[in-house]
């Protein structure tokens, strides 16, 4: 018969082979949850810095194309290591609470998806009035001597675009200012009226302001009860669902587009390293809209003050001006033909790369939903 040391001799192997077996389970499971920690902490950073990069912006360059592109370029960057997220961590998603979040993450996405169509819509429109200055130009820039019919074509270009300028602050305003504005018979808006009806991707009683709305409702910060079940995954979702919102805000307060409001409230503690540059990045843009000068302006972009600015500025020239010109009034003339080349060619260089920034948040959005969807259908 064995003795007692015998037999504790005996099962010290299988003691010990179980013990290391749960230890090892314990240290994969905390290697996991560092990682996953570390990856996320990452996002937060990377995050925060983008925006705060934005942030440093002065007057005069917030909310002007180079910025609003810079903005899109952020939002690419934090899509895509959002995607990794989502990738890394599928099989955690299918379950609850992360279905619920991730499923509402990409809902509001989608309704991203129309006011990226409605700004390109508004793209087109500032290309109209680029038009306008670019007969204006012709009419007066590089003439030996400016004579009156000069003047008279670029007054009806300047006449043009003070038009088209007040048919898209109308259609700002309400989508029923626009369907009243385009109705009307007159044949100086003729042309504008029908190249805006045929580049329309959105419907007339659609509303800028009421797809924010959906974006932000019942958009709340985490739980801490949740955020400790999904190990900080549904802080990412979070995250990267107010850099949605954000986004899409600062685009319809920059872009013509119709029944913009600027009304969404953003409420976010400044617990999250990234709250702080967002909160303001969104009180500046909305201390601009109060400004006396852009109250009333279908756009918050820099250059479609510019644009006004020119024409105004172009405009009081040509109404003061007399024939045969005086020397001072030729300087005058020369002085503003150059403001108006200025505007013309930031806007005819900055318009093309920003359209394609536009066009890649729309199919980022769109295929980054249709990836982690699958992804969580596959791991169910």
């Amino acid at each position: 018969m064995p003795t007692a040391d015998c037999q504790e001799s005996s099962s010290s192997p299988n003691t010990s082979t179980a013990r290391f077996s749960i230890l090892s389970r314990r240290q994969v499971h905390s290697m996991e949850s560092t990682g996953q920690e570390t990856e996320l902490d990452a996002f937060q950073r990377q995050v925060a810095e983008r925006f705060q990069d934005l942030a440093t912006a002065g007057s005069d360059e917030l909310l002007s194309i180079p910025w609003v592109r810079k903005l899109l370029e952020t939002f690419l960057f934090c899509q895509e290591e959002f995607r990794v997220i989502v990738f890394n961590h599928r099989s955690n998603l299918s379950s609850p609470p992360m279905d619920r979040h991730i499923g509402d993450f990409f809902e509001r996405s989608v309704k991203a998806l129309d006011v990226c169509n409605a700004i390109r819509d508004g793209i087109e429109q500032i290309r109209l009035w680029q038009k306008q200055l670019d007969i204006v130009l012709c009419a007066l820039d590089n003439q030996k001597s400016i004579g009156e019919g000069h003047f008279r074509r670029a007054k009806k270009a300047l006449i043009d675009l003070s038009i088209a300028m007040l048919d898209e602050k109308e259609s700002s305003s309400s989508p029923a200012h626009r369907n009243r504005s385009f109705g009307r018979q007159r044949e100086q808006r003729s042309s504008f009226t029908q190249f805006r009806s045929l580049s329309w991707s959105v419907s007339r009683s659609w509303s800028a302001s009421k797809q924010l709305q959906a974006i932000s409702s019942n958009l709340t910060a985490p739980r801490a009860n949740e955020t400790a079940s999904t190990n900080g995954l549904n802080v990412a979702v979070f995250t990267m669902t107010y850099v949605l919102l954000f986004v899409i805000w600062a685009l319809v307060a920059a872009i013509p587009c119709q029944d913009r409001g600027l009304q969404t409230h953003f409420l976010v503690t400044k617990q999250f390293l990234w709250a702080a540059p967002i909160l303001s990045l969104h009180e500046r843009i909305l201390d601009k809209s109060k400004k006396r000068e852009r109250r009333n302006s279908c756009g918050l972009l820099k250059e479609i003050l510019d644009i006004e600015k020119c024409n105004q500025h172009m405009t009081e020239l040509i109404d003061s001006v007399q024939f045969p010109l005086s020397d001072e009034k030729e300087r005058e003339a020369k002085q503003r033909i150059q403001e108006v080349r200025t505007v013309y060619e930031a806007v005819k260089d900055g318009l093309d790369p920003l359209e394609l920034l536009v066009r890649d948040v729309f199919h980022r959005i769109l295929r980054s939903r249709t990836e982690g969807l699958n992804s969580i259908g596959q791991n169910r």
